[in-house]
């Protein structure tokens, strides 16, 4: 083994230790067989079954099929020195009957491991991602993410959906399983009726979560804000979380669709956060303005987006109006034109004037 396999050389003592042990016991196993005369029977995988199971993580399937090979090779080759002549040709029939045995055993062995790590990196994964809604950014989380590989991820952001009916498990991986085919990381886990995505290495969340958003149940799609890394991503859960909520008061709004743009529902929900970031996206950049361009839009919108009425109201030539209104959209990017930008807008100002009036009392 240390002659044909350079990793095997790199192996600890402990890890060769191991591999000699349940060679022999394969060695042992082998004349026991032989010696009751071949039996019809599967061999046991029992060889494996002392070694740890962190031995599975150390060497591979196909590392350990090698050796498998090697050692049977061996055998063969020491045939004629086991048995007489006449006794050759059914020996070696016998190894190769045994060794494929041994493989099929190393197999299920291997398999048995693997489904053990999955069961074990779906919880890991669920705990993460649950950990993360509830903005538990510890020391807990950190290790559970270094686990799963996820300690040097950057660009991160949380999308959330509809859960599909039927088996969720099913859900979370096809959902996974489509992010790392987009060259993303990711983390899913269902939270009630909920499927919560973490993608990771993400530059644009909102194109990659459209890639993505027909293996979530009909209904909103939300994408929460990229953030730095996973101990930021409670910001962007949350935003998600409750742009979810929220997305049904928009009937026509896109799937996918940013949390962002959905701060004036979330705001209608009650939601702090949401109201104070469109205050100081929209109302407070319109009332610093030197034109007046809270009073314009403000009486744009009072007089039905009508804009010669509105000109006649502040007594300005309606291209001055034109003109205010441009400058509105050019700072805040809403459109008063547009139906939809001009409820946000009038929504955003209203939550400013009250918060105005808060403060002068």
């Amino acid at each position: 083994m240390e002659a044909e396999h350079a990793w095997y050389r790199e192996l600890s003592p402990d890890d060769r230790s191991w591999v000699l042990l349940i060679s022999q016991a394969a060695i042992n196993a082998l004349l026991s067989w032989y010696a009751e005369g071949c039996p019809p029977t599967a061999v046991s995988g029992e060889m494996f079954a002392s070694a740890p199971k962190s031995l599975a993580q150390t060497i591979s399937l196909r590392q350990a099929l090698d050796l498998t090979r090697t050692a049977i090779a061996t055998v063969e080759d020491a045939v004629p020195d086991l048995v007489p002549e006449g006794e050759q040709a059914a020996l070696r029939e016998a190894v190769l009957r045994y060794s494929r045995d041994v493989a099929f055993a190393a197999a299920a062995a291997y398999a048995g491991a693997a489904e053990r790590r999955g069961r074990w990196d779906a919880r890991l994964e669920s705990l993460v991602v649950h950990a993360v809604i509830r903005g538990e950014a510890d020391d807990t989380l950190a290790s559970r993410a270094a686990e799963l590989g996820w300690e040097d991820v950057s660009g991160v952001a949380v999308v959330v959906g509809a859960l599909p009916e039927g088996d969720s498990a099913a859900s979370l991986a096809a959902v996974r399983e489509a992010a790392v085919g987009l060259g993303r990381e990711a983390l899913t886990a269902a939270q009630g009726p909920r499927l919560v995505c973490i993608l990771g290495g993400t530059d644009d969340p909102l194109e990659d979560a459209a890639h993505l958003s027909a293996l979530f149940a009909p209904g909103p799609v939300v994408v929460g804000p990229r953030v730095p890394h996973l101990f930021a991503a409670g910001r962007s859960a949350r935003a998600a979380i409750s742009g979810a909520d929220a997305a049904y008061a928009w009937a026509n709004a896109p799937r996918p669709v940013a949390a962002d743009e959905l701060l004036a529902e979330r705001a209608l929900m009650g939601e702090l956060p949401a109201r104070r970031a469109l205050v100081d996206r929209v109302y407070a950049p319109l009332k610093a303005h030197p034109s007046t361009l809270l009073e314009t839009v403000q009486a744009y919108l009072d007089h039905g987006t009508v804009l010669e009425a509105t000109a006649r109201e502040l007594f300005l030539h309606p291209n001055t109006v034109r003109y205010r209104l441009r400058r509105t959209a050019e700072l805040v990017g809403l459109d008063p034109h547009s139906p939809r930008d001009a409820w946000v807008i009038q929504v955003a100002i209203a939550l400013g004037r009250i918060g105005q009036r808060g403060r002068r009392r």
